[in-house]
Formats: C-alpha cells, structure tokens, sequence
C-alpha cells in the first residue's frame, strides 16, 4: 500500500520573520505568497465598528461575485476605514499587481472581522490577570471562530492568506499543511522517545504537544488543508481538539470543502468526528471566482522550450518566479514509505527539478505519485534524448510523464528535442510506450489540458492506495 506524501521543510528551526513590505509586482499579475514560520509584522489595528458574525457550521457560505461592479476591498457601508487586510488588497490594485475580483473582496471583509476578533481578543486577555488562563483552559469567552476557504486551485487564496497573516495581531504560525503535520509527528516520535529514556512524564504525547504548539501560537495559518494519510487522520482529531480547548484559532485554504476531506480514505468513519469538530470552530468560505490566476499566467507562456540551452533555463526561472510571486524558493523533501524524496525548489505550490533529480535516481511510481499530489505546477530542465544507453531513465521517465498526466500536473520543460525526438530506440517495450509519452507531452501543451483542474481522484487504476487530490 502506498503511503500519502508529507511535505515538509528541509529546514526544521523556522526564525521570526521580520516585518514585510508588499513590493510592487508586475501588472496583472497576481501576488502568490510563501508558507512563513513564526511571527512576522506586528498588528495593524483598525477602527471599524464590528460588523455582526455570521456563524455557520454545517452550511458553507458560498462567495461568489454579486452582479455590478466591484466594490472597494474595504466598503462595507458607512464612512468606516477600510481594515488592515483591505487596505493592504486596495494597494495590491492601486499597484497593478492584481485585479479588484468580487468574490475576493467578500472574504477579505471576513478576514478583516477576524482580525478584529484576534486584536479585541488579545486587548482583553492582556486587561485580565486571568485572561490567558480562561483562554487556555476553555473556561469563559473562547478563542474567535476561524475560517476554511476553499476553492479551485488559482483563485487567490494563497495571496489572501499572504495579506491576513501579515495583518494579524498576536503569536501566529503559518505553514504548509503537511510540513505541519511532519513537525506534529516528529514532536509525538520525540516524546515517546523521552518517555522510554525516563527524561518524561506521562504516557499520552498529544496533550504535551499541544501545549508546545499553543505556547508557540494562537493562531495558526494552513496551506492547502488536505488529508490523504490514515497516520494523519487518526492523530488530527485528539491534536486539533486539544489545540481548540487551548484557544488557538485556525485559517486554513484548501482545495476541498471540509465533508470531502480524506474522502475515500481507510477507516474514514473514525475521522468524522474531527471533521465534525473543524465545522464547528471555523466559518466555511468557498471562493468562487472567476478567474484562474495561474492559468492566466500560463496562458500567454510556453511551456515546453527547445533546446534546453541558457535561455530555456532563463524562461523556466522567469517561469517559476511569475508563478510564485513573491514566494521565495526553498529545499524540501516530500516523506514517501519512509524515505525522502528532495525537492531542489518549492513554492506557492510550483516546484522545480532537474531531469536528473527525478529520472537518474532510482524513484518509482509512487515517488512521482507523491511529487503529483503535493505540487500543481512542476518545472523539469534538461530532459535529454533518449535510447538503449539510458533504458532505465526512459523507463522512469515514462512514468512520470503518465502520473503527472493523470493527475493534471502542469508540466513546464526544457528538452534536447521535441516530444517525438526524445527517444531513439525503435526496439523493446519503452519504443512502444514512449509513443503514449509522446502523445501525452504534446497535449500537456495545449490550452484544453492546462485549464483542467489539479488531481484526480481515480488513481486507484495506476495503484495508489490514497488516490490524488487536489491540493
């Protein structure tokens, strides 16, 4: 049975990040943020009376743009100033660097009002001795509702994550969903290790690691929410639980709405009740816009550059860096079956290898089963022209080309040839598959492929035991 990826930082301490700038951007293009670890800028208050709160947990409020024009990020009715989060949209569009899009102004309103929950949250707890005990031990006023935003893939949730979570007041953490997780294991892993060695107390490590993680933050920002791990699932219901009595907020985009979460999973019955629990401390938000950010950028690029020479390596860095944004690049491993698989670079969901890193080293369907279902986007130099010398790459790499194609992967490359030149050989059993790789290259070009979303969730028939999701 295959097991489900865990992305992961390569870097396990994650300093404070220092207060940011939004700098200017490209016009029209949209602003993709990185996951950031720790603190950043400090909270920007707002003056804006408190609108009333919409509370919902079983009906999802979908945001969907109203008939008219757009309005302001910050309009709301009245002479109120516009909040923190609105403010810092409306100079996204001042700027050029994205378009005023309905939908999105709706839920920058929703994550002005948390913002103002966090900061009058925080005011109180700091004007009470006992402030930090209630909020701590559930008793009294709990922590302020969170949100699940949810939609397809390229329609600004990142960005709007980047904006809250630069606007947020008190200790906050934002990172990738699954290098949360990874740190989560590898925190219960430690304690069970402390507890053979007699260094600790206590015999369940869910409490002990909740009090570390709320001590470190109150609020906590996910990207891209998803489960697809039965480890995953059987732990998030005690750890969110324990979290949630702990007074920390959640914020979470993903690409599927909470009742879809590892949906077809083993033993998904004993993960209900969490998805039950998340329903309850979260305000449901889908936005719906109408533009796909991402294939608008890709729509006026190539995405496969013959040869791969110094200027095919300079359009797939252009490539990588109009996809992100201001998302910085880093390392990072995906865990698959107990082993790890390097990533060279990642971010925002777009991650970039080498032909070699992927086909020369000895990884299989599973691994780029992985590499699919934790990156939308994935940017390959270098594929050379194949034949009986290199069998093994060839193999490999027809593989690969049939998972990402499976699971709608949008492939950017570099290459020695074009598709119907990359394999020499004409006799054995990678001559005749490589026709499909050939097929598939050319229609992973085209406009129809690039518009389909992310995932696939029949990928029980190319063996994997989780199947893809989007992400």
């Amino acid at each position: 049975m295959a097991s489900a990826p865990v992305l992961c930082n390569a870097t396990k301490r994650h300093p404070a990040d220092a207060p940011r700038l939004i700098p200017p951007a490209t016009r029209g293009r949209p602003v993709f943020g990185p996951p950031v670890f720790g603190p950043v800028a400090g909270p920007v208050p707002s003056t804006r009376a408190r609108p009333s709160r919409r509370l919902v947990s079983e009906v999802a409020i979908v945001v969907s743009p109203p008939s008219g024009s757009a309005p302001s990020a910050g309009s709301q009715g009245g002479d109120s100033p516009p909040g923190p989060v609105a403010a810092r949209y409306d100079m996204l569009v001042s700027s050029g660097a994205i378009e005023r899009d309905p939908a999105q102004i709706h839920l920058v309103q929703a994550l002005d009002r948390l913002v103002q929950d966090l900061d009058r949250r925080r005011r109180a707890k700091k004007g009470s001795a006992l402030g930090w005990l209630f909020g701590r031990s559930g008793d009294g006023e709990g922590p302020p509702k969170g949100l699940y935003i949810w939609g397809s893939v390229g329609r600004g949730k990142t960005m709007l994550m980047d904006l809250f979570h630069e606007a947020a007041p008190g200790k906050k953490r934002r990172v990738h969903f699954h290098g949360f997780l990874s740190d989560a294991h590898e925190r219960i892993h430690a304690h069970r290790q402390a507890l053979k060695a007699g260094t600790a107390k206590g015999d369940d490590p869910i409490p002990v690691v909740a009090d570390a993680l709320a001590d470190e933050a109150t609020l906590l920002c996910f990207d891209e929410f998803t489960v697809t791990d039965i480890a995953d699932a059987m732990i998030l219901g005690r750890l969110f639980g324990a979290l949630f009595k702990r007074g920390v907020t959640v914020v979470a985009t993903s690409n599927v709405e909470p009742d879809r979460l590892y949906e077809g999973g083993l033993n998904r019955a004993l993960f209900l009740p969490f998805v039950a629990e998340l329903k309850s401390r979260v305000e449901i938000l889908r936005l719906d816009s109408r533009t796909d950010f991402r294939l608008e950028k890709l729509g006026g690029a190539s995405v496969y550059h013959v040869p791969a020479d110094e200027a095919a390596e300079a359009a797939l860095t252009q490539a990588f860096k109009g996809l992100t944004g201001k998302a910085r690049g880093k390392p990072a491993t995906i865990r698959v079956k107990g082993r790890e698989v390097a990533v060279p670079e990642e971010a925002a969901g777009v991650a970039r290898f080498g032909f070699a890193d992927l086909c020369a080293q000895p990884l299989g369907a599973s691994d780029y089963m992985a590499i699919a279902h934790s990156f939308q986007t994935v940017i390959v130099s270098g594929i050379p022209v194949m034949g009986e010398a290199n069998r093994n790459e060839a193999k490999r790499f027809i593989t690969l080309v049939d998972t990402f194609y499976d699971a709608h992967v949008k492939l950017i490359a570099s290459a020695a040839a074009e598709p119907t030149g990359l394999y020499t050989a004409t006799d054995g059993r990678e001559a005749f598959e490589f026709d499909r790789t050939v097929s598939r290259l050319i229609e992973m070009r085209s406009s129809e492929y690039l518009a389909l979303p992310h995932g696939r969730g029949d990928s029980e028939a190319s063996g994997s035991s989780f199947g893809l999701v989007e992400t």
